[in-house]
């Protein structure tokens, strides 16, 4: 647990096949239902500081206990650090994430002074702002810093209900198609 920031939340992996990766984490690994959404629909986005083209991402969420695990598949050639993640190192886990539902900014600006750049950042609807960080001196490091407003708190403690519910029958995969 950080001091900083409280505990890790999420382990994010970057794949290149979301539906086999759901069905291997529910089959072989037990982990599920996932609530999974082909298309987030990013409507802010930044690439290192600068606006740029939102990538097109399919997320899976399902939780193992407490933490949430997010499988991610980018389908474009948008600059990201999921497709910088790819290119460097394959699929695999990319990320971990610290949430937050009031300090997001006061936690930005300390990760800025401590050296850290802001890969990419924005916002998904009108859930709260996500922005993922990197330092010189520990690039496997990667870290998301996620914002528990509109709505996305909510939603993140439902799919946790599910995963902590969940005995492996019944519907594993939830298609989400509406923004929620």
């Amino acid at each position: 647990m950080s001091y900083l920031f409280g505990g890790v939340r999420q382990l994010g992996y970057v794949v290149s096949d979301i539906e086999k990766a759901m069905t291997h984490w529910t089959e072989k690994l037990g982990v599920g239902p996932w609530f999974y959404k082909e298309d987030v629909g990013t409507t802010e986005y930044r690439y290192y500081g600068k606006p740029a083209t939102p990538p097109k991402l399919s997320i899976a969420l399902a939780n193992s206990g407490d933490l949430q695990i997010e499988l991610i598949q980018q389908r474009d050639d948008a600059p990201s650090l999921y497709l910088d993640s790819l290119k460097r190192s394959g699929e695999g886990a990319q990320h971990i994430a610290y949430w937050t539902e009031d300090r997001f900014d006061e936690i930005v600006a300390h990760l800025l002074e401590a050296g850290y750049v802001e890969g990419h950042g924005g916002r998904m609807g009108p859930r709260g702002r996500f922005a993922y960080f990197v330092h010189p001196e520990l690039p496997s490091g990667m870290f998301e810093i996620s914002e528990l407003t509109g709505g996305k708190g909510e939603y993140f403690a439902e799919v946790r209900r599910a995963g902590l519910a969940w005995d492996g029958k019944g519907q594993a995969i939830h298609q989400i198609d509406a923004p929620r």
